[in-house]
């Protein structure tokens, strides 16, 4: 797969989060939920001081590397000193360098095979924040998602 080393700058973002693992066999549905609720319950809608149109899966705080649990967080940019909204958690995408992918495809389908690819890869990965940023438009089926993977 290609990709391109970037240099980001820090992000805060808001949204909801849950922990899951990639051992757990509920991992799909768990994610999947956490989007309808977050588009479904309003909360996307809700959200003061977006910065733009992209939503964000976020995956964090890695127990152990692809083995362990982590941070599962559908979230957006919003501008610094954003008010949090009630059942909504904040965290920050931290500055550094990332490899940057470029999916485009049918949204579900497009993000498992890259992630089943990027296992396979062998990457000096940071397992700091990675994400998966949405480019906005509501077709499903040729989505472009723009994968952010930390370095070391």
């Amino acid at each position: 797969m290609d990709y391109e080393m970037v240099q980001l700058h820090e992000k805060k973002v808001m949204g909801i989060r849950i922990r899951t693992g990639n051992d757990d066999a509920n991992m799909s549905n768990q994610i999947g939920m956490a989007w309808q609720i977050f588009f479904g319950g309003g909360i996307y809608a809700s959200m003061p001081n977006k910065i733009n149109d992209k939503t964000i899966g976020l995956y964090t705080n890695y127990e152990n590397g692809v083995s362990g649990k982590y941070d599962v967080m559908i979230c957006c940019e919003v501008e610094e000193g954003a008010t949090l909204p009630e059942n909504v958690q904040s965290e920050t995408i931290a500055e550094g360098k990332y490899a940057r992918f470029i999916v485009r495809g049918h949204v579900q389908r497009a993000v498992q095979e890259f992630w089943v690819k990027l296992w396979g890869m062998a990457l000096d990965r940071k397992y700091g924040c990675d994400f998966e940023e949405y480019q906005g438009g509501d077709d499903m089926e040729n989505a472009e998602i723009h994968m952010y993977i930390s370095m070391n």
